[in-house]
């Protein structure tokens, strides 16, 4: 810390003529509220604080100035309690003043550094200000304090400012934050305070606003200011252009990216100080890793013109992106036409465009190169080495403009594809990057919009189907019990409401509730039956009902006890289809979280796409294969380790549905199916339904058995292959089953299936004959108890 008396002022034309001294009172009642209300271990500090203060017995006393230095324990204790306790002196501007005086006398080594500079440096300023525009400020800030302590009356007036100036450690331009509290300074009358009208001062005293009129009004002559400012000074350079860049972009016209960069561009040029410099900005954007062409010139466009449609083609410009990207160095000469026309082949485009100095410097964001910044100039101007250093600052910023713009060229084109396709899943976004990027480019350039398939070839398929056991049934006699409650209900209405009101359509209601009962009690509903019924309970008996408890009022009670019971979803009249509907969404609802697991990690292994579909359970198919991903090698490995997790992942959900058993309103157990289809398909997007699905006519059977397999009996029996606790296999072929029939070993012995392996024949189904299958069933684990 340094004890000197420092005024900054540099001309006393700045100063005001107030009646103000140092004084310690202030602060000592801040610590004083502080004790009394500090709960953590903060309070031990402010009461040493104030024990140290109370050793001086100088609350009351007016310091001079020449004499501060002799409570240097105090100032001490000043800096502990107002500063974080991270903070270090060599990290921290921060300082004492005299009250309303831009008159320092205790702070860090850094705060000192920086006034010194101000002081010293005044001209070399950017925004230089005159000592009237100081006098403005300094008398705006005196009159917020008077007006806000004892007026109580509140102007909105800033008590930081931003300074823009000279670093003469770099010799860059810098930006500082100065901030002064006053939160330890008081303000007295001398006399009787004079009167004043709120009203008209709010006409004319604003923020930024005139407050010479108060120097008539309210004299600075008739108040006492007594106590220490607290100065803070933060470099915030780097925060300052970063904000600059997020203000521009904000402040941008959609559409027109290329006004965005304008307000950068003469930032730029502010920075060097020459208007005859040229800037130009070339954003790397890529589709599928691979540079392509943006749409944005952000300056002269100078890159674009060398590296641009008109002078390269696609190809040859993403050799050049990529060998550039590979080692971006920096170029720089004062004269292009000096360089070696051999080592330097390509500056001859620049040479053509009439460039004499030029500078490429790559710019990256989070160690990625997003593009080049070129400075150059024309024919007759030059510059050297020195600009390119005043530019340092600028390329932080420069470098989060490039990314935006990046990331609003990727969102363009995820846009097109969830507009033009679907979500995609990683595993395939690369082919919808390239389709929506051909897209992008044709209907940028104006020309006809290719129209692509997309399209897997030779891909292996995976299918496995969860179903819920005797959903059907169980749906039906949830339905019929409800129901059947639900008129019994209405019946026992209807006969007590007979005895008050008595009518034909009275008759008929009790009729059709016989009836309906009498049917439910006879054979199952068929689905129009079971809309019937339901359109004569919500519809037709209710509204009767309604009708009548208008009609007589004091049948009212009676039917609308009725009417809220019989309208609660998870009332009596619905507790079984709820409780169904309860317990199958607690099955899906594991699978499906199951399975959106699983399928990260398998995305580990090898890129494959997991599509899931909803039925009464929930059914998968997976594809993988070379064509998923051309970038990586495919073999006979990859699909071994999906066949693994298949029956691993089966008895899994065996074993994760079994567990719910106890939990579930209605019992509710699982069957689990895998179709074995050893040889390979081809896929295709279809845009008209958002899906894959499988194309030729060899490949539209491997479908049509998936959709038929999933009740299929064992042949000559009437027993359903698929059954609670096992899981079914169904192929063709025995060397379908090969690589499956090593791992049913393995999971065997290490306690996850049963030895009760079955080989099957099934019965055959509408063109399909020969079918085989595998069964076998999953062992529980053993539940510990407690001892």
């Amino acid at each position: 810390m340094k004890k000197v008396i420092l005024d900054v002022s540099g001309n006393k034309a700045h100063s005001l003529e107030v009646d103000s001294a140092i004084s310690f009172s202030p602060f000592i009642k801040y610590l004083r509220g502080r004790v009394k209300g500090e709960k953590t271990v903060k309070g031990a500090l402010y009461r040493s604080a104030l024990k140290e203060f109370k050793k001086y017995n100088i609350e009351e006393a007016e310091i001079p100035l020449e004499s501060i230095h002799d409570y240097e324990s105090l100032l001490e204790n000043m800096y502990a309690c107002l500063t974080p306790a991270l903070a270090t002196e060599d990290k921290l501007a921060w300082g004492l003043c005299f009250p309303l005086q831009p008159i320092t006398f205790y702070g860090t080594d850094l705060m000192y550094e920086l006034l010194e500079n101000k002081k010293n440096d005044q001209d070399s300023y950017v925004v230089s200000k005159t000592p009237a525009d100081y006098h403005k400020e300094r008398l705006q800030l005196v009159y917020s304090f008077i007006l806000k302590e004892l007026y109580n009356f509140h102007v909105p007036v800033k008590t930081h400012q931003y300074h823009a100036g000279i670093k003469t450690d770099t010799g860059l331009l810098g930006y500082f934050h100065v901030n002064l509290n006053t939160d330890f300074i008081e303000v007295t009358p001398k006399g009787e305070l004079p009167p004043l009208n709120f009203r008209e001062l709010q006409q004319y005293i604003g923020e930024g606003s005139s407050y010479e009129i108060l120097e008539k009004i309210l004299p600075l002559d008739l108040f006492r200011f007594r106590g220490i400012s607290v100065i803070t000074v933060s470099d915030v350079t780097a925060i300052q252009a970063v904000e600059n860049i997020k203000n521009i972009r904000l402040n941008r016209t959609p559409g027109d990216q290329a006004a965005t960069y304008s307000g950068v561009i003469q930032s730029l040029k502010t920075i060097v100080q020459n208007n005859k410099i040229e800037f130009d900005l070339f954003p790397f954007v890529r589709v599928n890793n691979k540079p392509v062409y943006g749409n944005v010139k952000g300056g002269t466009g100078i890159l674009f013109s060398v590296w641009g449609e008109d002078n390269l083609d696609p190809e040859t410009f993403q050799q050049y992106a990529e060998g550039y990207t590979a080692n971006p160095n920096s170029f720089f000469s004062p004269d292009i036409l000096a360089e070696d026309p051999v080592v330097f082949h390509w500056l001859h485009h620049f040479v053509k465009l009439g460039v004499k100095s030029l500078a490429l410097t790559p710019v990256f964001y989070d160690h990625v190169i997003v593009g080049v910044l070129a400075v150059h100039t024309w024919e007759g101007e030059t510059f050297d080495e020195k600009i390119l250093a005043l530019l340092e600052p600028a390329i932080a910023p420069i470098s989060q403009l490039l990314q935006i713009y990046i990331d609003e060229f990727n969102l363009e084109l995820e846009n097109v594809i969830k507009e033009k396709f679907t979500s995609i899943q990683p595993s395939v976004q690369w082919k919808f990057n390239e389709v929506a990027w051909h897209h992008m480019h044709d209907k940028n350039k104006h020309l006809p919009i290719r129209n692509e398939d997309i399209s897997f070839k030779d891909v292996y398929p995976f299918y496995g189907a969860i179903d819920i056991r005797n959903s059907t049934i169980e749906r039906n006699t949830a339905s019929k019990a409800d129901l059947s409650h639900h008129l019994s209900l209405l019946y026992k209405v209807l006969d007590q409401l007979k005895d008050h009101h008595y009518s034909s359509l009275m008759e008929e209601m009790i009729f059709n509730s016989r009836k309906w009962q009498q049917l439910l009690l006879q054979e199952t509903l068929n689905t129009q039956d079971e809309n019937n019924l339901n359109s004569f309970l919500k519809e037709e008996s209710s509204d009767y009902l309604f009708h009548l408890s208008q009609q007589e009022p004091k049948l009212k009670k009676i039917i609308d006890d009725y009417l809220l019971v019989t309208g609660a979803a998870d009332g009596d009249v619905h507790k079984n289809r709820y409780a169904l509907e309860v317990s199958m969404q607690m099955i899906n609802t594991a699978i499906n979280n199951f399975f959106e697991a699983e399928k990260e990690k398998l995305q580990q292994s090898y890129p494959c796409y997991f599509e899931k579909f909803r039925t009464d359970g929930v059914e998968y198919d997976i594809y993988i294969g070379q064509s998923i991903s051309p970038d990586k090698i495919f073999n006979h490995f990859h699909l071994k380790n999906l066949r693994l997790w298949q029956l691993s992942s089966m008895a899994n959900v065996v074993r994760m549905t079994h567990a719910l058993l106890p939990a579930m309103p209605t019992k509710l157990y699982t069957t689990q199916l895998l179709f074995v289809h050893n040889h390979t398909i081809d896929i295709s997007f279809r845009a008209d339904e958002r899906k894959f699905d499988v194309e030729g006519a060899y490949n539209i059977r491997y479908q049509m058995i998936k959709k038929r397999i999933d009740k299929v009996h064992i042949r000559g029996s009437s027993e359903r292959l698929t059954q609670p606790d096992k899981i079914a296999l169904i192929y063709f072929n025995k060397r379908d089953i090969d690589d499956y029939l090593p791992f049913i070993t393995y999971l065997q012995e290490t306690g996850v299936l049963d030895q009760d392996l079955e080989e099957l024949d099934l019965e055959d189904l509408q063109g399909l004959s020969g079918l085989k299958a595998l069964r076998i069933g999953v062992i529980h684990p053993k539940k510990t108890n407690d001892i």
